[in-house]
C-alpha cells in the first residue's frame, strides 16, 4: 500500500528555529485564517487564529530543471508528523490535485501527471506506480501548484 508522507520532523525544526529556507530566507510568521493553510508536517489544515510559518520549500536535492520551489505552510507550534496510508486531511479540502510520478533522478517521468478529483487519488496512485520508473509521487494544488506531500511505493 503506498504511504503519504509529511515533510521530516529535523528538517520542520529547523525551519522553526528559523533556519533558512530554499531562497536563504528565514520564514515568515503568519496567523492562519482556518482556510486553505495546510501544514506540510502534521498534514492537516492549520487552526484559525494559531501562528503559522510560510516559506520557499524544495522537496528534491541539488538544483536541477525539475527542482520545483515554492511556498508551503507550517504549523508554528510542535505537531505530531502526519502520514500513513489513508488520505492525509489537507487532501480532503479541495475538490481535486494535481498528481504526478518522478524518477529515481527526481525528474518527471511524463505522462503520470493529472489534476485528479479527489475521490480518485487513491486509483491514481497505483496506477503511476504500475509505472516501473515512478520511484515517489507528489501531490501538489491543482490551482497554484503547491507541494503538499510526497507518496512512497510501499517498503
Amino acid at each position: 500500500m503506498p504511504r503519504f508522507n509529511a515533510l521530516p520532523t529535523g528538517l520542520v525544526q529547523s525551519y522553526r528555529a528559523g533556519g533558512p529556507d530554499a531562497f536563504g530566507n528565514p520564514p515568515e510568521r503568519k496567523i492562519s485564517d482556518g482556510a486553505g493553510n495546510p501544514c506540510r508536517h502534521c498534514l492537516r489544515n492549520i487552526p484559525a487564529g494559531s501562528e503559522m510559518l510560510v516559506l520557499a520549500h524544495k522537496p528534491f536535492d541539488g538544483a536541477h530543471p525539475y527542482a520545483e520551489v515554492g511556498p508551503i505552510f507550517l504549523c508554528a507550534d510542535e505537531c505530531t508528523r502526519g502520514g500513513g496510508t489513508d488520505l492525509p486531511d489537507i487532501l480532503t479540502t479541495s475538490p481535486d490535485y494535481l498528481i504526478k510520478g518522478y524518477s529515481a533522478d527526481d525528474r518527471i517521468v511524463y505522462g503520470t501527471g493529472a489534476i485528479t478529483p479527489t475521490p480518485e487519488i487513491q486509483a491514481r496512485v497505483t496506477a503511476i506506480f504500475a509505472d516501473p520508473n515512478v520511484t515517489y509521487i507528489h501531490v501538489r494544488s491543482a490551482r497554484n501548484n503547491c507541494y503538499q506531500a510526497r507518496i512512497d511505493r510501499d517498503a
